[in-house]
C-alpha cells in the first residue's frame, strides 16, 4: 500500500515514510492509494479476537511495509497501559432482550493513560514511528509538532515522552482548554518535551503549526540542526489509522453481547471537531463495516453542520468557547481527506477548495459531491443546555455518566431519531472520562460547585456517583508544574527553532 497527497500528483511513498513525514510537502494530507476491503467473514472472526489482535489485523490492511510481528508488538506495547481488559468496552445504554427497542452502545474510548480517546492512537504512533525510523534508515532527530484543543496534547506527550530519537512540542490555546486538560499537559515529565500556550484559539495554534510545516526556510534551519518535523495530530496518517480499528471492535462487541447479528447495519454517532474520529468511522464503512449512516455531532461552533446542510464550508463566523472544548474548532482539517476520496481523488479540486479556505475563509463543493456525502452523513449540532440535559437524562435513566463531548453525540442521535424515525442500532463514540470536565458535568447534575476548584470537583463527582477516578487524574493535585511558556501566534516558529536547538 502506497500513499499519495490530497493536493497534487506526487510519487507514491511507503506508509513508514508517510508516518515520519506527517504532512505532504505540498501542504496536503497523505491518503492511501486505495481503501482496502474486508469481507463479512473476516468481520465475523473479530469477536474471537482481543483488541490488540483486532488492531494489528486492521493496521496490516494499510501498513503493508510493516510485518505482522512488528504490528503485533506495536499493539501489545500500546494497549498494555489501558486499565480495563477489554481496552475499548461498550456500555449498552438501551438494552432490551426482546429487541423491541434497538440498542445504543456507548463505546468507551477513554481507558488509556490520559483518560481520552486520543490515547488509542497516540500510544500506538510512537511505536509505529520507532519502527519506521529503522525502516527508512533515518538518523536525524524527529520533532513532533502538535496543536491541541485539549486531549491530543496530553496523549501525545505521554506517548512520546523520552522516546529515543524524538522531541515533542505541544501548542495549546491559553484559555481554550479545561483546567484539568491544562494541568495534565503542564505537569508532563520527560527530557524531550515542551508545552507552550498560544494567545488565541485552537485554530490559531493549528494554523501556526501548518505554516511551520510548509515553511521551507524553517525546515531548512531545522535540517541544519539535524532535526526533521513530523506531527502527532490526526493530519498524520499514523495517528489516524489506529482509530479505524475501534469501530470494527465496537461492532464485534455488539455481536458478542447479542445486540446485533453479523451483517446487520448500525449507525455510528461521533462528537466531531477536527473530523479525524468520524473520518476513521468513514474508512471503516468504506472497508466494508455494515454501516447505515454516520452522524457528525457538533457543538454550537457548528461549521460542519452547516457544511453538510449547504455544501458551503465557512469558517468566517463567531467563535464560541464551550463546555466541549475539544470541539471548539472552525477548521476541520481531516475533512480534506473525505473530500478527496468522495471526489474520486480529484486533487486539483481539493487544492482549489483549500486555497479558497485559506484566502477567503470558505469554499463551496459541487452538487455531485454533496449528493455523495448526503448518502453517508447526517450532521447535527447541540447547544450547551441540550448537552447538560442529556448528561442528566442519561444519568437519571441508566445511572451512567457521560462527559460533555459524549453527551453531544447522544443528543445529536436523539435529534436524528426524532427527525427520521430511524431506530437502527447505534454505536456512539464516548471520547473522554467525565472527570476531565467536572464543572460542566456537576452543573448538569445540578450540584452546587460555588467555590469548589476543578481538582476538588473530582472528589465531589466521585462522592456523588461512585465512578472510579482514573489514576492519572487522581494524581494531578500533587503533580509539579513544569511548563509555563506562553507566546503569540506569530512567535510559534521562533519557539520551535529555540526548542530544536536544545
Amino acid at each position: 500500500m502506497k500513499y499519495i497527497s490530497t493536493r497534487s500528483k506526487i510519487t507514491p511513498i511507503s506508509s513508514a515514510k508517510a508516518i515520519l513525514q506527517g504532512l505532504a510537502a505540498d501542504g496536503g494530507l497523505f491518503v492511501p492509494e486505495k481503501i482496502p476491503k474486508v469481507s463479512l467473514e473476516e468481520i465475523g472472526e473479530l469477536p474471537k479476537k482481543s483488541y490488540e489482535e483486532i488492531s494489528a489485523w486492521l493496521l496490516g490492511k494499510f501498513l503493508t511495509d510493516y510485518t505482522p510481528d512488528e504490528l503485533g508488538e506495536c499493539a501489545e506495547l500500546a494497549y498494555n497501559w489501558f486499565d480495563v481488559s477489554a481496552r475499548i468496552p461498550v456500555a449498552i445504554l438501551i438494552h432490551d432482550p426482546e429487541k423491541k427497542s434497538p440498542p445504543v452502545g456507548n463505546m468507551e474510548l477513554w481507558h488509556g493513560p490520559t483518560a481520552a480517546f486520543k490515547d488509542v492512537a497516540l500510544q500506538m504512533l510512537p511505536h509505529l514511528m520507532r519502527i519506521a525510523l529503522k525502516k527508512v534508515g533515518e538518523t536525524k532527530k524527529i520533532l513532533i509538532l502538535v496543536a491541541t484543543s485539549g486531549d491530543t496534547g496530553k496523549a501525545a506527550l505521554a506517548g512520546f515522552a523520552d522516546v529515543p530519537q524524538t522531541k515533542i512540542m505541544v501548542f495549546y490555546p491559553e484559555d481554550g482548554v479545561s483546567k484539568i486538560q491544562k494541568l495534565q499537559m503542564i505537569t508532563q515529565t520527560g527530557e524531550n518535551v515542551n508545552v507552550t500556550a498560544v494567545r488565541g484559539n485552537f485554530d490559531d495554534a493549528q494554523t501556526g503549526v501548518k505554516k511551520i510545516f510548509s515553511d521551507k526556510k524553517i525546515r531548512g534551519d531545522l535540517n541544519k540542526l539535524g532535526v526533521k518535523l513530523s506531527s502527532a495530530n490526526s493530519i498524520n496518517w499514523g495517528r489516524l489509522v489506529p482509530q479505524i480499528a475501534y469501530y470494527f471492535a465496537g461492532y464485534a462487541e455488539f455481536i458478542k453481547s447479542n445486540q446485533i447479528k453479523l451483517g446487520e447495519k448500525i449507525i455510528i454517532s461521533v462528537p466531531t471537531g477536527n473530523f479525524g474520529n468520524i473520518l476513521a468511522a468513514y474508512y471503516a464503512y468504506k472497508m466494508g463495516l455494515p454501516v447505515k449512516k454516520l452522524i457528525c455531532a457538533s457543538n454550537v461552533n457548528n461549521v460542519l453542520t452547516e457544511f453538510f446542510a449547504t455544501g458551503v464550508y465557512n469558517r468566517n463566523r463567531k467563535f464560541f468557547k464551550t463546555i466541549t472544548p475539544s470541539m471548539d474548532i472552525l477548521i476541520s482539517s481531516n475533512l480534506e481527506r473525505l473530500l478527496f476520496h468522495e471526489s474520486g481523488g480529484d486533487f486539483r479540486q481539493i487544492n482549489r477548495y483549500m486555497t479558497e479556505l485559506n484566502n477567503l475563509g470558505k469554499y463551496k463543493i459541487d452538487k455531485k459531491l454533496k449528493d455523495r456525502l448526503d448518502k453517508i452523513f447526517y450532521a447535527e449540532y447541540v447547544t450547551e443546555d441540550e448537552t447538560k440535559l442529556f448528561i442528566k437524562r442519561v444519568y437519571d435513566s441508566f445511572k451512567y455518566l457521560l462527559d460533555t463531548h459524549s453527551a453531544v453525540s447522544i443528543a445529536a442521535l436523539s435529534k436524528y431519531r426524532g427527525k427520521t424515525k430511524d431506530f437502527t442500532p447505534v454505536l456512539s463514540a464516548s471520547t473522554a472520562s467525565p472527570y476531565k470536565f467536572t464543572s460542566a458535568v456537576l452543573s448538569a447534575l445540578e450540584k452546587n460547585i460555588d467555590g469548589v476548584d476543578d481538582l476538588a470537583q473530582i472528589n465531589l463527582l466521585n462522592d456523588f456517583t461512585g465512578l472510579r477516578i482514573p489514576k492519572n487524574l487522581a494524581n494531578l493535585s500533587t503533580a509539579k508544574i513544569l511548563h509555563e511558556d506562553v507566546c503569540d501566534k506569530n512567535e510559534m516558529a521562533e519557539r520551535v527553532l529555540k526548542f530544536a536547538e536544545k
